[in-house]
This record gives C-alpha cells, structure tokens and sequence, in this order.
C-alpha cells in the first residue's frame, strides 16, 4: 500500500461501519426511496465538494469542463492520488476504480513515471517548437508493439479519429463512414441511441449499423460511397461491451472485398483496448486492421493520442513533394503534437512499465475478477461485461448477464450502486466504467466481489428478475 493508505484504509472501513445500518434500513423499500437516502447519506458525508461545486458555476457553465464527470446533486471532488487510491476534499480515500477511463493504467504515483516527468521538464523543457528526435523512439515503440506500418501523434482520441478518417476518405475519394450505434469515438463522434450526437463532425455522412450484428455490418458496408468502417473491439460508452470474434472478423472481411475499386478501410478504435492485451484487442482476435486509433495510457498518463497503420493510407500525410506526387497531402497540425511531455513519458511507461509480460498477468488478474462477478450476479438484473481490466457494470429488468450492444437499463439501480459503491470505498463512474489501475491488490478486488454480494442480498427484492420497482 502507498504511505499512509493503512491509516485511510482505517478511516474508510469507520465510515463504511456508520453507514451500514442506514443503508439496511431502506433495503426493503422501493428502489427510489433507497436511492434518495443514498443521496442524503452522500450530501452529508461531502459538504466541501458540494462548496467547491458550488463556486465552480460561477465560472463554468454548470460547474463542468468535462460532461462526463458531472452528476448530481453535485459532484465529488478529488484533491489528490496516490498509486491506486484517490483522495476527495472531503478527506476520503478511495480505491481508484475509475482509472481516468483506462488513461490511468500507471496509477497515480509511478516511479518511472516520476522520473521521467521530473528528467523532462528539468533537462529537455516542455515544448521545443520544433521535431525532436524522442518522437521516432515513441513512434518506432508504438509500431513494433502495435503491428503498424507508420503512425501519427495527436493531443487525444478524438483527434486521432478524425484524422484517421480523414485520411480513409483521401486514400478512397469517398465520404461516407459505417459506425454502430451505441460507438463512442470521441466528444465529436458519437452514436448513442442510434443516433449521431448533436455535436457530430458530419453528421451526414455516417452510416450507423447495429453492434454485434454481423448482417447489419455487411449490408452498411456494402453500400455505395462508403470510404472506412470505424468500430470499436469494445464499445466503452455501452459500457464495456466487447465485440464477439465472429461479428468482428465479419467486419474485416466485409471491408476488404469490397468491390468498389477504392476499398473500404477497415479502421479499429483501440483508444481504450489498447492496455488489454501486448498487441490490443486486435491481437486477441486476430485482426489486420488497415489502421487503428489509440489514445489514453499510451502518453504516460497525459493528453495524447496516435493514429497509424498501413503506408500507403498513411502516406495521404506525407509532407514530402517527392511523396505526394500528384495529389496534395493532407495537413495536420496541432502544438503539442509531439510534446516532450508525451513523447518521453510515454514511452518510458511503454517499453519500461507495461511490458508484454506485466500486460498479459495484469489482464488474466482481470478476467479472473470478471468471473468471480459473473457468479455473485447469476440470477440477478446485475451484471459485468468487459475484456482483461476494463469492465462495465450493467442493471436489465430481464436479468441479462451477456450484454452485446447498446441496451436499456435500470438507471435508479444503477445510481443506487455507485453510491453505496462509494461508501465502501471504491471510486467508480455513475456509469458503471471501471478500469484497473497497476499495484490495486488483488485483496482489493476479492473485497469489491463482497461488496456486489452484500449489496445484491440487501436489495434482494429490487434486484430479482421479473420484479418492478
């Protein structure tokens, strides 16, 4: 444990002992009914994140920056990390099961990436404004673990995907992109009902199909004018629901005989699944995607994304007049591009902390957790879906524990975990996300096992299959 987490550890397990005995008496209750007491227990227990929440909307809209960590009455507020554990302004520490969305795969206090921060700033200096030899070191990295032929940094995922794009549609001459509903390529690319989001890039030009269905990828990719195919081998914003082999490698194959001259590009978002596996989730299964995206972990912890794959897609980025031939390359500017920050950082977490070897038992720890959820769920309107240490938490009133795309959930129950969630100390998203950071003791994870079991049997009567609120 980090300095100090022996004596927070104490402090959470006195605060989990005050709160127990109000939590059962509501378990009995309507869904709605618990969940309010949950929110009075939590409005109580936070004053100084609902103070600070309260003079952040006198200078954002809201309170928030960042969409996705507001909630409601107002949002908790961390002041610091430490290895696996955050601490809140309230003086509660937590077992970081948020993990900055997979981003934080190092935790919060690595050595090597210490060092690295402290050796770049103090020998190197932030940015340069100018190419830097580290930026082939990273890129060479990044294309021998990631079987990619060139690649291109970015300052997020977002950013890599629409370059990514823009480079299919000037490889082919075509527009339209196949996506699936339920996909989460980045703030400006998103299909959550179906739908393409208010703030979508081009919101014309994208063919939605149905995830984990392989008809419906075949026939979207089949139509006329469709440059690429973006998927994600896990759709993260559904909430960690992986792609099954078969739909897939349906994907891949559909794209690459497309008869239209021009092709389609086969393009796989590993923004969040890069971390599951030595070579992504493309390893797993076998996949050749003409390109991939990446992001999160991949910069050491800081803004950073990467988009890369075949040479000759890739070549539509090639500045040099001899490259470009008759065509205009396609320009991709961006200040903190190649960032001195990222470049070193990340590949020191790269090639020195997430080997292939620590990667792989990371992962199987895992899989192993993911089992002993499926157990303590079986029967139940809760389940776990996800790959390796990425996980999703999900409420159906029908009890499904397999979840293959974007589905209807029990949102009471699912605000009514994550707050008791956090009584027991463990920092999830509303959401249900959860991502692992390295050095979470695995005691950690038996502990959270519990916690689902014990919560499951005090709302026995909310969670059962075929009952109502």
């Amino acid at each position: 444990m980090a300095p100090g987490a022996v004596e927070e550890t104490a402090d959470i397990v006195s605060h989990v002992s005050t709160t127990t005995d109000l939590k059962k008496d509501f378990a009995l209750d309507s869904a709605k009914h618990a969940l309010d007491a949950a929110i009075s227990r939590y409005t109580a227990a936070n004053p100084r994140s609902q103070e600070l929440h309260e003079l952040a909307t006198g200078s954002m809209p809201g309170g928030n920056t960042r969409t996705q960590l507001h909630t409601s009455p107002f949002p908790l507020c961390m002041r610091a990390g430490e290895g696996y554990q955050v601490t809140s302004e309230d003086g509660v520490t937590y077992t970081d099961f948020v993990g900055e969305l997979t981003a934080a795969v190092y935790g919060h206090s690595h050595p090597v990436i210490v060092k690295s921060l402290i050796e770049t700033v103090t020998k190197v200096g932030i940015n340069l404004g100018a190419t830097i030899a580290q930026e082939h070191v990273h890129a060479a990295a990044m294309c021998e673990r990631f079987d990619l032929q060139r690649v291109r940094f970015t300052n997020c995922g977002t950013e890599a995907n629409i370059h990514a794009l823009a480079g299919a549609r000037a490889f082919t001459g075509k527009r339209k992109v196949v996506v699936f509903a339920g996909g989460y390529h980045g703030g400006v690319l998103m299909f959550s009902g179906g739908q393409p989001a208010a703030n979508n890039i081009d919101r014309d030009d994208f063919i939605i199909a149905q995830y984990n269905d392989v008809e419906s990828a075949r026939a979207a990719i089949a139509q006329e004018g469709v440059a690429a195919v973006l998927v994600e081998g896990m759709q993260g914003g559904s909430g960690a629901v992986p792609g099954t082999p078969e739909f897939l490698k349906a994907v891949e194959k559909a794209a690459k005989e497309a008869r239209d001259p021009a092709g389609v590009v086969f393009i796989l978002d590993e923004v969040m699944t890069s971390r599951v596996a030595p070579g992504g989730l493309a390893a797993i299964h076998g996949l050749h995607p003409d390109m991939k995206s990446f992001g999160k972990y991949l910069g050491g912890g800081l803004a950073f994304g990467a988009f890369g794959g075949r040479a000759d897609i890739m070549a539509t980025y090639d500045p040099r007049p001899q490259a470009a031939g008759s065509k205009p390359f396609l320009t991709h500017h961006g200040t903190f591009n190649n960032n001195t920050l990222a470049m070193h950082v990340g590949h020191a977490g790269l090639t020195e902390i997430y080997t292939p070897e620590v990667c792989t038992d990371f992962n199987a720890m895992g899989e192993r957790w993911l089992r002993d959820l499926a157990v303590v769920t079986a029967g139940t309107k809760m389940c776990f879906t996800g790959v390796g240490t990425v996980l999703g938490s999900h409420f159906t009133t029908e009890g499904l524990q397999t979840i293959e795309r974007e589905t209807a959930e029990d949102w009471t129950l699912k605000e009514l975990f994550w707050y008791e969630m956090m009584e027991e100390g463990f920092w999830i998203t509303r959401r249900g996300s959860i991502a692992l950071c390295l050095g979470t003791p695995e005691s950690e994870l038996k502990r959270f096992v519990a916690c689902v079991s014990e919560f499951l049997a005090r709302h026995a009567s909310l969670v059962a299959v075929g009952t109502k609120d």
